[in-house]
C-alpha cells in the first residue's frame, strides 16, 4: 500500500477503549486524530478542525450517526466512513443513502481499515497531493504551508513544536479575531477530553518568541477572552 501524507481524522466513538485502538491503527500511518464522543462533540469538533476524513460510530449519545452523517453532508463535509458494530443492512444502506463514503463493521483489521480509507480519499480527490481546504495561511510576513506542517516567518523556517504550529494554525486562520482560551486549547490538545486552561500560556509564550523573532505578526493577548494574530503589527 502506498503511504499517504499525513491526515486530519476525525474520529467519532462514545468507547473510549475503541477510539484508542483506531487511533493507535491510524497513528502507524502518520495520522492525527480529533477525537469526539459523541454527536454533539462530533459536530463541535468538525466545525473547529476541518478535518481531511470523519470515522463514526451510528450508536452513540446525543444525535446519534445517522442524524451527524445528514448535517455533515448538509454542511459539505469531507469523507465520511461509518465504523459501527451494527451489521444489519437497513443501518448500512441508511447511512450510504445520506452520504457516508464507506461503511466498516466492527471488529476490522488494520489492513482493512487503511485500504479503505486510502480508497475513499482517493476517489473524493483529497488524498495526498490534493487535500481542499489546505492552501497556505499568510497573515504579513507569516506563512503556514497547511501541508508540510511548517511555518515561515520572514522567510525564515519556524521551529515549531507540534502543540506550538497548532496554535499558530489557529490563530492564523481567523487572524485579527479574537480566538478563544477554549478553541485555542482544542486546537493544541485535540485528543485531551478537558485541557487545563493553565497549559496555554507557557505554549504560547515561547511561540510569541519564536514569532516575533522572526519579526512576524504579533500575538496580543486579550484579558479574560483568549488570543489574536494582530496582522498588521509586526515584531520589531
Amino acid at each position: 500500500m502506498t503511504r499517504q501524507r499525513p491526515l486530519r481524522i476525525l474520529v467519532v466513538d462514545d468507547d473510549p477503549a475503541m477510539v484508542g485502538a483506531i487511533t493507535a491503527l491510524v497513528g502507524t500511518e502518520g495520522h492525527h486524530v480529533i477525537t469526539a464522543y459523541d454527536g454533539h462533540s462530533a459536530l463541535r469538533r468538525f466545525r473547529e478542525e476541518n478535518p481531511d476524513l470523519i470515522l463514526l460510530d451510528l450508536a452513540m449519545p446525543g444525535p446519534d450517526g445517522i442524524a451527524v452523517v445528514n448535517e455533515l453532508r448538509a454542511a459539505g463535509s469531507p469523507p465520511i466512513i461509518v465504523v459501527s458494530g451494527e451489521s444489519g443492512s437497513p443501518s448500512k444502506v441508511r447511512a450510504l443513502q445520506l452520504g457516508a463514503d464507506d461503511y466498516v463493521t466492527k471488529p476490522f483489521g488494520k489492513d482493512e481499515l487503511l485500504a479503505r480509507i486510502a480508497a475513499v480519499m482517493r476517489r473524493s480527490g483529497r488524498d495526498a497531493s490534493e487535500r481542499q481546504g489546505r492552501e497556505p495561511l499568510e497573515v504579513g510576513r507569516l506563512i503556514i504551508d497547511r501541508v508540510r506542517h511548517e511555518a515561515r516567518a520572514d522567510g525564515a523556517l519556524l521551529g515549531l513544536t507540534p502543540i506550538e504550529y497548532r496554535l499558530l494554525e489557529a490563530l492564523a486562520s481567523r487572524s485579527d479575531e479574537v480566538i478563544s482560551h477554549e478553541r485555542l486549547l482544542h486546537a493544541g490538545w485535540p485528543d485531551e477530553r478537558e485541557p487545563d486552561r493553565l497549559w496555554l500560556k507557557p505554549h504560547l509564550a515561547r511561540l510569541r518568541a519564536k514569532v516575533s523573532g522572526a519579526r512576524g505578526p504579533e500575538i496580543v493577548a486579550v484579558r479574560s477572552v483568549g488570543y489574536r494574530l494582530d496582522s498588521g503589527r509586526a515584531a520589531r
